[in-house]
C-alpha cells in the first residue's frame, strides 16, 4: 500500500513535469512551424524577383542587340553618306569643268570678233542664267550646252540621294537614342530588383538563424523530455496493478485516469503544425511511463509500430467495437492475448509523429473512428 502511494506521488511529479515540458514543445513547434512558414514564403518572394529580374535581364540583352544592330546601320549610312559627297563633289567637279571649258571656247569666239556674246554670258549671275542667256547664242555648240545640263543634272540628283541617306541616318541615330533610353530604365528596373532579392535573402538568413535557434531550443527540450521520460521509467518500468474504475454507466472506461485530456474528437487547430485538424480520437496529456488500461475487456488483435502512430495496440471488444491506443513508450501485452477492463496494457510515450508524450485514444465501431466520449 506504501509502495503504491510513493509511486502515486513520483508519477504524479513526473506527470506535473512532463506536463510542463509538452506544453513547452508544442509552444516551440508553434514558433518553429511559424518560422519554417516565413522563411518557405521569404523564399517564393526571392523566387519571384528573380524571376522577374531574369525577365527584365532577358529584355535588356534584345534591347543591346538592337543597339549593336542599330549601330552597324549608322556606321553603313555614314559610309554611304561620305561616299556620296564623293560623289557629288566630282559631279560639281565635272560641271565646273564644263563650265570652264565653254568660257574658254567662248573667249576664242570673242577673240574671233564676236565680243557681244561674250559680255552677255560673262554678266551672267548664275548657270542657270548662263544657260538661258546661250541659249539666244548659236555660237554655242549644241554639244557644249547638254553636257553641262547633264552635269548640273547629276549634281542635282546626288545631292537629294545625300540629303534621303541624311534623313535616314538621323532616323537611324534617333532610334538608337530610344534604345540607349530603354537600356538605361531596363538597368535602372535591374538595380531596384537586385537590391530587392539582397534585402529579401538578408530576411530570410535571419529567419533561418531563428529557425536554427528554435530548432536547438526544441532539441534541448527534447533532452529534457527524455531526462524526465527516464527518471519516469526508473519510477514505472513495467505495468503496474490492473485499473478499477469507480462508479460510470458507459461501456468504455478512462484508458489513462492520471493523465487529462488535451484534445477532443473533431476538428481543431494542428498542434505544432503537425497533427491532423481532423481529430480521429482523444488525446490524453501525461508523463512517460504513466500507466495505460484496457478500456473494456476483449482480445488483443493488433502490437505494433508505424511512423505515425509509433508503437500502438488494438483491442476488439466483440459486436465490432474496437480501442486504439498510440505513441505508446511501452506495451506488456501480445497479439492474441485476451484481457480484462483495466489491465495496464502500456505506458505512454511519445513515439511515431507526437508533440509531446500523451496517449492518443481511438473507439472504432465496424472499422470507422467515432467520438470516445459516446462509449466512456
Amino acid at each position: 500500500m506504501i509502495r503504491k502511494k510513493i509511486v502515486s506521488v513520483l508519477v504524479a511529479a513526473a506527470l506535473v513535469a512532463g506536463m510542463g515540458l509538452q506544453v513547452n514543445v508544442t509552444a516551440k513547434a508553434d514558433d518553429l512551424q511559424d518560422a519554417q512558414n516565413k522563411a518557405s514564403q521569404q523564399q517564393s518572394q526571392i523566387d519571384a524577383a528573380q524571376a522577374e529580374k531574369d525577365k527584365l535581364a532577358s529584355q535588356l540583352e534584345g534591347i543591346v542587340s538592337d543597339m549593336e544592330k542599330t549601330q552597324a546601320d549608322i556606321e553603313k549610312k555614314q559610309e554611304e553618306i561620305v561616299k556620296k559627297s564623293d560623289e557629288l563633289d566630282a559631279a560639281r567637279i565635272d560641271e565646273n569643268n564644263q563650265y570652264e571649258s565653254m568660257k574658254l571656247r567662248i573667249q576664242y569666239m570673242y577673240e574671233n570678233g564676236n565680243g557681244q556674246f561674250l559680255e552677255t554670258l560673262l554678266e551672267s549671275k548664275s548657270i542657270a542664267e548662263f544657260l538661258s542667256n546661250a541659249e539666244y547664242i548659236n555660237q554655242i555648240s549644241e554639244y557644249d550646252r547638254n553636257m553641262l545640263v547633264e552635269f548640273q543634272n547629276i549634281v542635282d540628283k546626288v545631292e537629294k540621294q545625300q540629303e534621303e541617306l541624311e534623313k535616314e541616318n538621323a532616323e537611324l541615330e534617333e532610334m538608337q537614342t530610344n534604345l540607349q533610353n530603354q537600356q538605361t530604365e531596363l538597368q535602372t528596373l535591374i538595380d531596384t530588383k537586385s537590391a530587392e532579392i539582397a534585402s529579401l535573402k538578408s530576411e530570410l538568413s535571419e529567419t533561418n538563424a531563428k529557425i536554427s535557434q528554435l530548432q536547438a531550443a526544441a532539441a534541448e527540450q527534447a533532452r529534457l523530455q527524455q531526462e524526465a521520460n527516464n527518471n519516469n521509467n526508473n519510477v514505472n518500468n513495467g505495468p503496474v496493478d490492473d485499473y478499477t474504475p469507480s462508479g460510470g454507466t458507459g461501456r468504455l472506461q478512462n484508458p489513462c485516469p492520471a493523465a487529462y485530456i488535451s484534445s477532443e474528437f473533431g476538428g481543431r487547430n494542428s498542434p505544432g503544425g503537425i497533427g491532423s485538424t481532423n481529430h480521429k480520437g482523444r488525446d490524453y496529456a501525461a508523463a512517460s511511463g504513466t500507466p495505460i488500461y484496457a478500456a473494456a475487456s476483449g482480445t488483443v488483435t493488433t502490437v505494433a509500430y508505424n511512423s505515425a502512430r509509433g508503437n500502438y495496440v488494438i483491442i476488439n471488444h466483440g459486436d465490432g467495437l474496437s480501442t486504439l491506443y498510440q505513441h505508446c513508450s511501452a506495451i506488456y501485452v501480445s497479439a492474441g492475448q485476451s484481457v480484462s477492463a483495466g489491465k495496464n496494457i502500456a505506458a505512454v510515450g511519445s513515439t511515431g509523429i507526437s508533440t509531446g508524450a500523451h496517449l492518443h485514444f481511438e473507439v472504432h465501431v465496424n472499422g470507422t473512428p467515432v467520438d470516445p466520449r459516446l462509449y466512456l
